[in-house]
Protein backbone atom coordinates (compact mmCIF):
# COMPACT_ATOMS: atom_id res chain seq x y z
CA UNK A 1 0.00 0.00 0.00
CA UNK A 2 1.23 3.22 -0.98
CA UNK A 3 2.20 5.62 1.67
CA UNK A 4 2.34 8.69 -0.16
CA UNK A 5 -0.32 11.79 0.35
CA UNK A 6 -2.00 12.37 -3.00
CA UNK A 7 -3.31 14.96 -4.70
CA UNK A 8 -5.40 15.61 -7.92
CA UNK A 9 -6.38 18.38 -9.75
CA UNK A 10 -8.93 18.70 -12.59
CA UNK A 11 -8.26 22.39 -13.97
CA UNK A 12 -11.92 22.06 -15.97
CA UNK A 13 -12.61 23.86 -19.37
CA UNK A 14 -15.61 23.74 -19.86
CA UNK A 15 -16.90 21.09 -22.43
CA UNK A 16 -13.03 19.95 -22.80
CA UNK A 17 -13.40 18.87 -18.81
CA UNK A 18 -15.38 15.72 -20.24
CA UNK A 19 -11.32 14.30 -20.62
CA UNK A 20 -11.66 14.62 -16.68
CA UNK A 21 -14.54 12.78 -16.36
CA UNK A 22 -13.10 10.13 -18.14
CA UNK A 23 -9.87 10.27 -15.56
CA UNK A 24 -12.16 10.00 -12.93
CA UNK A 25 -14.32 7.55 -13.55
CA UNK A 26 -10.81 5.52 -14.58
CA UNK A 27 -10.02 5.50 -11.39
CA UNK A 28 -13.65 5.02 -9.79
CA UNK A 29 -13.63 1.68 -11.41
CA UNK A 30 -9.67 0.87 -10.30
CA UNK A 31 -11.10 1.55 -6.39
CA UNK A 32 -8.07 4.43 -6.38
CA UNK A 33 -8.84 6.80 -3.65
CA UNK A 34 -7.10 10.06 -3.49
CA UNK A 35 -6.19 11.71 -0.58
CA UNK A 36 -7.11 14.81 -1.86
CA UNK A 37 -8.93 16.43 -4.45
CA UNK A 38 -9.18 19.74 -6.37
CA UNK A 39 -11.49 21.13 -8.86
CA UNK A 40 -11.74 24.10 -11.12
CA UNK A 41 -14.82 25.03 -12.16
CA UNK A 42 -16.27 22.26 -14.34
CA UNK A 43 -13.13 20.59 -13.02
CA UNK A 44 -15.27 21.15 -9.34
CA UNK A 45 -18.15 19.33 -11.21
CA UNK A 46 -15.80 16.38 -11.81
CA UNK A 47 -14.70 16.18 -8.69
CA UNK A 48 -18.14 16.15 -6.40
CA UNK A 49 -18.68 12.50 -8.79
CA UNK A 50 -15.47 10.69 -8.26
CA UNK A 51 -16.07 11.75 -4.34
CA UNK A 52 -19.91 10.82 -4.44
CA UNK A 53 -18.36 7.67 -6.04
CA UNK A 54 -20.97 8.01 -8.67
CA UNK A 55 -19.22 6.61 -11.93
CA UNK A 56 -21.06 7.49 -15.50
CA UNK A 57 -22.45 10.89 -13.81
CA UNK A 58 -20.83 13.18 -15.30
CA UNK A 59 -20.49 11.61 -18.84
CA UNK A 60 -24.71 11.45 -18.58
CA UNK A 61 -23.96 15.64 -17.64
CA UNK A 62 -21.89 16.05 -21.13
CA UNK A 63 -23.46 14.15 -23.23
CA UNK A 64 -27.41 14.10 -22.64
CA UNK A 65 -27.94 17.46 -20.40
CA UNK A 66 -25.82 19.80 -22.00
CA UNK A 67 -28.29 19.44 -24.91
CA UNK A 68 -30.81 20.76 -23.71
CA UNK A 69 -31.66 24.66 -23.76
CA UNK A 70 -31.93 25.31 -20.32
CA UNK A 71 -28.54 24.19 -19.35
CA UNK A 72 -26.39 26.01 -21.70
CA UNK A 73 -27.88 28.46 -24.89
CA UNK A 74 -27.38 31.27 -26.22
CA UNK A 75 -31.39 32.13 -25.01
CA UNK A 76 -29.98 31.52 -21.45
CA UNK A 77 -27.50 34.49 -22.18
CA UNK A 78 -29.89 36.72 -23.57
CA UNK A 79 -32.54 36.17 -20.78
CA UNK A 80 -30.46 36.19 -17.76
CA UNK A 81 -26.87 36.89 -18.83
CA UNK A 82 -25.86 33.33 -17.93
CA UNK A 83 -25.11 31.48 -21.01
CA UNK A 84 -24.86 28.20 -18.61
CA UNK A 85 -27.61 27.81 -16.22
CA UNK A 86 -25.86 27.37 -12.91
CA UNK A 87 -28.49 26.86 -11.18
CA UNK A 88 -30.18 24.38 -13.25
CA UNK A 89 -27.24 22.23 -13.38
CA UNK A 90 -26.20 22.02 -9.94
CA UNK A 91 -29.94 22.58 -8.25
CA UNK A 92 -32.65 21.70 -10.73
CA UNK A 93 -30.85 18.38 -11.96
CA UNK A 94 -28.29 17.90 -9.05
CA UNK A 95 -30.69 18.27 -6.30
CA UNK A 96 -32.05 14.90 -4.32
CA UNK A 97 -35.10 15.63 -6.02
CA UNK A 98 -33.56 16.18 -9.35
CA UNK A 99 -33.11 13.76 -12.62
CA UNK A 100 -29.24 12.72 -11.61
CA UNK A 101 -28.93 13.70 -8.01
CA UNK A 102 -25.42 14.04 -6.36
CA UNK A 103 -24.65 11.41 -3.97
CA UNK A 104 -23.99 14.34 -1.38
CA UNK A 105 -24.29 11.97 2.09
CA UNK A 106 -21.12 9.56 0.07
CA UNK A 107 -19.29 12.76 -1.37
CA UNK A 108 -19.55 14.10 2.59
CA UNK A 109 -18.79 10.34 4.10
CA UNK A 110 -15.96 9.99 1.84
CA UNK A 111 -12.12 11.10 3.86
CA UNK A 112 -10.99 12.43 1.32
CA UNK A 113 -10.29 16.37 1.32
CA UNK A 114 -12.02 18.52 -1.24
CA UNK A 115 -11.16 22.17 -1.87
CA UNK A 116 -12.51 24.56 -5.25
CA UNK A 117 -11.34 27.40 -6.16
CA UNK A 118 -12.61 30.45 -7.56
CA UNK A 119 -11.99 33.84 -7.77
CA UNK A 120 -13.14 37.08 -6.20
CA UNK A 121 -14.77 39.32 -8.48
CA UNK A 122 -14.43 42.08 -6.13
CA UNK A 123 -10.34 41.75 -5.52
CA UNK A 124 -9.14 39.25 -7.59
CA UNK A 125 -8.12 36.94 -5.68
CA UNK A 126 -8.43 33.14 -5.22
CA UNK A 127 -10.77 31.45 -2.52
CA UNK A 128 -10.56 27.71 -1.78
CA UNK A 129 -13.67 26.25 -0.57
CA UNK A 130 -13.77 23.25 1.13
CA UNK A 131 -16.06 20.30 1.94
CA UNK A 132 -17.44 22.07 4.72
CA UNK A 133 -18.78 24.90 2.27
CA UNK A 134 -21.24 22.17 1.08
CA UNK A 135 -24.54 20.66 2.27
CA UNK A 136 -27.25 18.85 0.70
CA UNK A 137 -29.12 20.72 -2.30
CA UNK A 138 -26.38 23.65 -1.39
CA UNK A 139 -23.37 23.25 -4.14
CA UNK A 140 -23.10 26.91 -4.23
CA UNK A 141 -19.03 26.67 -4.57
CA UNK A 142 -19.40 24.42 -7.39
CA UNK A 143 -21.27 27.24 -9.38
CA UNK A 144 -19.14 30.08 -8.36
CA UNK A 145 -16.41 27.85 -9.08
CA UNK A 146 -17.89 27.22 -12.44
CA UNK A 147 -18.96 31.01 -13.55
CA UNK A 148 -17.23 32.01 -16.72
CA UNK A 149 -16.16 36.19 -16.63
CA UNK A 150 -18.77 37.77 -19.36
CA UNK A 151 -20.10 34.32 -20.48
CA UNK A 152 -21.97 34.36 -16.89
CA UNK A 153 -22.64 36.87 -14.09
CA UNK A 154 -20.76 36.21 -11.23
CA UNK A 155 -21.75 33.82 -8.31
CA UNK A 156 -22.91 35.12 -5.29
CA UNK A 157 -21.80 33.39 -1.85
CA UNK A 158 -22.78 35.23 1.50
CA UNK A 159 -23.25 38.64 -0.43
CA UNK A 160 -19.44 38.26 -2.51
CA UNK A 161 -19.40 37.64 -5.86
CA UNK A 162 -17.32 34.65 -7.38
CA UNK A 163 -15.89 33.78 -11.14
CA UNK A 164 -14.26 30.76 -12.46
CA UNK A 165 -11.72 29.55 -10.43
CA UNK A 166 -9.50 29.25 -13.41
CA UNK A 167 -8.58 33.11 -13.30
CA UNK A 168 -7.13 33.22 -10.07
CA UNK A 169 -5.42 29.94 -9.83
CA UNK A 170 -5.75 27.63 -12.80
CA UNK A 171 -3.55 24.84 -11.77
CA UNK A 172 -3.07 25.10 -8.16
CA UNK A 173 -0.19 22.43 -7.62
CA UNK A 174 1.57 24.92 -5.52
CA UNK A 175 -1.55 24.95 -2.44
CA UNK A 176 -1.54 21.04 -3.20
CA UNK A 177 1.79 20.89 -2.24
CA UNK A 178 1.42 23.39 0.27
CA UNK A 179 -1.54 20.94 1.72
CA UNK A 180 0.67 18.08 1.98
CA UNK A 181 0.73 16.33 -1.06
CA UNK A 182 3.73 14.43 -2.22
CA UNK A 183 2.20 12.74 -5.21
CA UNK A 184 0.44 15.36 -7.33
CA UNK A 185 -2.06 13.88 -10.75
CA UNK A 186 -2.75 17.04 -13.02
CA UNK A 187 -5.95 16.55 -15.22
CA UNK A 188 -5.21 19.60 -18.29
CA UNK A 189 -8.09 19.41 -21.10
CA UNK A 190 -5.80 20.97 -23.65
CA UNK A 191 -2.56 19.72 -24.66
CA UNK A 192 0.09 19.28 -22.78
CA UNK A 193 2.56 21.70 -24.45
CA UNK A 194 0.05 24.48 -24.67
CA UNK A 195 0.64 28.14 -23.68
CA UNK A 196 -1.74 30.10 -23.35
CA UNK A 197 -2.04 33.38 -25.55
CA UNK A 198 -3.25 37.01 -23.70
CA UNK A 199 -5.42 37.30 -26.76
CA UNK A 200 -8.56 35.52 -26.06
CA UNK A 201 -9.21 37.44 -22.68
CA UNK A 202 -8.57 40.67 -23.83
CA UNK A 203 -11.78 41.62 -25.01
CA UNK A 204 -13.56 39.78 -22.25
CA UNK A 205 -11.11 41.65 -19.93
CA UNK A 206 -12.13 45.25 -21.04
CA UNK A 207 -15.60 44.06 -20.92
CA UNK A 208 -15.46 42.92 -17.25
CA UNK A 209 -13.42 46.21 -16.38
CA UNK A 210 -16.37 48.13 -16.46
CA UNK A 211 -18.00 46.37 -13.51
CA UNK A 212 -15.08 43.97 -12.00
CA UNK A 213 -11.81 45.91 -12.88
CA UNK A 214 -9.71 43.72 -10.29
CA UNK A 215 -11.39 40.27 -11.55
CA UNK A 216 -11.03 41.88 -15.28
CA UNK A 217 -6.84 42.56 -14.25
CA UNK A 218 -6.77 38.73 -12.85
CA UNK A 219 -8.41 37.93 -16.38
CA UNK A 220 -6.04 39.69 -18.37
CA UNK A 221 -3.19 38.29 -16.83
CA UNK A 222 -4.72 34.43 -16.76
CA UNK A 223 -2.11 33.44 -19.56
CA UNK A 224 0.89 34.59 -17.15
CA UNK A 225 -0.49 32.70 -14.46
CA UNK A 226 -1.37 29.38 -16.10
CA UNK A 227 2.30 29.33 -18.29
CA UNK A 228 3.67 30.12 -15.07
CA UNK A 229 2.23 27.05 -13.46
CA UNK A 230 2.47 24.58 -16.33
CA UNK A 231 6.35 25.34 -16.17
CA UNK A 232 5.97 24.55 -12.75
CA UNK A 233 4.28 21.46 -13.20
CA UNK A 234 7.02 20.22 -15.64
CA UNK A 235 9.34 20.85 -13.16
CA UNK A 236 7.71 18.80 -10.89
CA UNK A 237 7.02 15.72 -13.11
CA UNK A 238 10.74 15.85 -13.97
CA UNK A 239 11.52 15.61 -10.15
CA UNK A 240 8.91 12.42 -9.76
CA UNK A 241 6.68 14.28 -7.63
CA UNK A 242 3.65 15.41 -10.47
CA UNK A 243 1.96 13.38 -13.00
CA UNK A 244 0.62 15.88 -15.95
CA UNK A 245 -2.62 13.86 -18.07
CA UNK A 246 -3.66 15.42 -20.88
CA UNK A 247 -5.37 14.82 -24.23
CA UNK A 248 -3.33 14.67 -27.75
CA UNK A 249 -6.07 16.59 -29.55
CA UNK A 250 -9.58 18.68 -28.86
CA UNK A 251 -11.92 16.39 -30.49
CA UNK A 252 -13.21 19.64 -31.91
CA UNK A 253 -14.35 20.71 -28.35
CA UNK A 254 -13.78 24.46 -26.65
CA UNK A 255 -15.14 25.61 -23.30
CA UNK A 256 -18.29 26.79 -24.67
CA UNK A 257 -18.79 24.72 -28.08
CA UNK A 258 -19.30 20.79 -27.83
CA UNK A 259 -20.23 17.76 -30.29
CA UNK A 260 -21.30 14.39 -29.33
CA UNK A 261 -18.91 12.69 -31.16
CA UNK A 262 -16.27 14.60 -29.67
CA UNK A 263 -17.27 14.77 -26.47
CA UNK A 264 -17.06 10.50 -26.36
CA UNK A 265 -13.87 10.65 -27.98
CA UNK A 266 -12.39 13.48 -25.48
CA UNK A 267 -13.97 11.38 -22.36
CA UNK A 268 -12.34 7.75 -23.42
CA UNK A 269 -9.19 9.56 -24.26
CA UNK A 270 -9.09 10.33 -20.64
CA UNK A 271 -10.28 6.77 -19.38
CA UNK A 272 -7.48 5.48 -21.59
CA UNK A 273 -4.96 7.86 -20.16
CA UNK A 274 -5.19 7.57 -16.11
CA UNK A 275 -3.88 3.80 -17.35
CA UNK A 276 -0.92 5.80 -15.70
CA UNK A 277 -2.07 6.92 -12.67
CA UNK A 278 -1.28 3.49 -10.86
CA UNK A 279 2.41 2.88 -11.11
CA UNK A 280 2.72 6.78 -10.46
CA UNK A 281 1.35 6.70 -6.91
CA UNK A 282 3.40 3.40 -6.18
CA UNK A 283 6.59 4.86 -7.61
Amino acid sequence: MSTHHSAIIDVGGGYRAVYGAGVLDRLMDLGIQIDHCYGVSAGSANMSSYLSGQSGRCYRFYMEYSTRREYASPSNFVKGRNFANLDYIYGTLSNHDGEYPLDYESLKANPAQFTVVATDANDGSARYFTKDDLSQDHYEPLMASSAVPVANQPYAIDGIPYFDGGMADPIPLRKAFEDGADRVIVILTRQRDFMRSPKPDSLPARILSRTYPKAAERLEHRYETYNRELKEAYQYEKEGSLLLLAPDELCGLNTLTRNAEGLDRMYRKGYANAAAIPAFLAS
